[in-house]
């Protein structure tokens, strides 16, 4: 335990296949100077090696921020990804977020949520603290106080 009171977690600790559980901690995501999402409702995905991944309910998000990308990609556990192009106050972030729309079995708690990359908005934030983007740019894991690694997604680890 850290000397804040919060249990500390090793990202090595984390299960593979991943796990989804519901969080009641603050997660807000700000761009363009405004909180374009906030809840108390979130959504954590823990796996081996990486941080957690955020996903929040699509209601959470404010109304008209969102527009699809083009991109897709596969994830072996969650299936097909779409992404979301956020644009707020004149400015427009390209694939910032990502969500399963119809996701495999075992995760259809995701479907009607989004996560964000931390790198891709002005912050991410965890019941008040700055998050930090994971390593690398393509999986999207929210770095806090608490979470310890080492972390996949830096040059070299993918070999992991």
């Amino acid at each position: 335990m850290d000397l804040s009171g919060r249990d500390t977690e090793s990202v090595w600790d984390y299960p593979r296949p991943p796990r989804v559980e519901p969080t009641e901690e603050l997660v807000v995501v700000a761009f363009a100077g405004t909180a374009i999402a906030e809840t108390r409702h979130a959504l954590r995905v823990l796996e081996t090696s990486h941080p957690p991944v955020y996903y929040v309910p699509f209601e959470a998000v404010a109304p008209g921020v969102l527009t699809p990308a083009r991109r897709r990609s596969f994830c072996e556990w969650k299936g097909v990804a779409v992404y979301w192009t956020a644009a707020s106050g004149g400015r427009r972030s390209v694939e910032a977020g990502w969500s399963y729309p119809e996701p495999s079995p075992g995760y259809e708690a995701l479907g009607d949520h989004v996560a964000f990359h931390p790198e891709r908005v002005d912050g991410c934030f965890v019941d008040g603290e700055l998050v930090e983007s994971q390593p690398g740019s393509f999986y999207g894991g929210w770095v806090t106080s608490r979470i310890w690694g080492p972390f996949k997604g830096a040059p070299g680890t993918a070999g992991w």
